[in-house]
């Protein structure tokens, strides 16, 4: 059976690494949209020229999003699931407090980040479509 702390430990590293898995959103997809959307192609072509792994990354937007959605899902679950305690142990339980407050703050921007990048990879350019910009 794993430890309090090894429990946080693992709640952290995915939380975290689901911040980057988000991160990851805003840069193969909804950067590159917001910049041609402001009329700044030709900087759209410099950083796909710097970093060609864009190109695949955008070809494949639907998968980088299901993977960094299933993530934030993972990562919610093991914050908020049932039966989730600190030690009883003071300084253990202060620090297990403090880690759950820092993971709950990197989760919650992770989720943001996921929904800024979602809406300018598939909702804006239909909106403004229906609305006729």
């Amino acid at each position: 059976m794993m430890s309090n702390s090894n429990i946080a430990i693992k709640e952290k590293s995915v939380t975290v690494f689901t911040l980057f898995t988000t991160t990851g959103t805003l840069i193969c997809c909804a950067l590159p949209i917001m910049l041609v959307t402001l009329g700044l192609g030709t900087a759209v072509v410099s950083m796909t020229s710097a970093f060609p792994f864009l190109i695949t990354l955008s070809q494949h937007k639907i998968w980088v999003f299901a993977f960094s959605g299933l993530m934030l899902a993972v990562s919610g679950w093991l914050m908020y699931r049932p039966g989730r305690s600190c030690p009883t142990d003071a300084q253990l339980g202060a620090a297990c407090s403090s880690a759950h407050k820092w993971n709950k703050r990197i989760y919650w921007a992770s989720v943001v980040i996921w929904g800024i990048g979602f809406f300018a990879a598939f909702l804006a350019l239909p909106i403004r479509m229906w609305l006729g910009i």
